[in-house]
């Protein structure tokens, strides 16, 4: 099988640079961050931005477009950067199972879907958990854990 991954177009790209600088700038949109993570290869840092998750009580980071460059390095690297402005957190990611994703995916389409909806093909907050089991492989979910936790 596959590993899922949606390529940015060109709006794509300029709206992630918007965003980036917003949130760079310490005007982060809707709660986005940028999301720093060491590459697998080269060692050095790599900047995207994120729209991080709180659902019952843990923080999470949800990746609409797959199996991303960022999805990769931070699985071989186990931890990365958020940040907002001059404020930053480091910390380390846990991989969520499938099994436990239809909650979080559920909260992330309701907080997010007018941004990335167009990435899970007919599938809403509204859908069944049997729908979004379904779809878990093609969405990497990871738990935020504090590295002061």
């Amino acid at each position: 099988m596959v590993a899922r991954y949606v390529k940015p177009t060109a709006f794509d790209g300029v709206f992630n640079g918007a965003v980036g600088w917003l949130t760079k700038i310490g005007l982060p949109l809707a709660g986005s961050r940028v999301l720093s993570v060491r590459g697998r290869s080269s060692g050095e840092w790599r900047s995207t931005p994120v729209n991080p998750l709180r659902v019952g009580g843990q923080r999470y980071l949800v990746s609409p477009r797959g199996h991303t460059q960022w999805v990769r390095n931070i699985r071989v690297s186990g931890e990365g950067r958020l940040a907002t402005g001059r404020r930053g957190e480091e910390f380390r990611v846990e991989e969520v199972s499938d099994e436990e994703k239809p909650p979080i995916l559920r909260a992330y389409l309701k907080a997010w879907a007018w941004e990335v909806g167009r990435f899970f093909d007919n599938v809403d907050a509204h859908s069944p958990d049997a729908r979004l089991r379904e779809i878990a492989p093609d969405f990497p979910v990871f738990r935020i854990v504090t590295n002061g936790a």
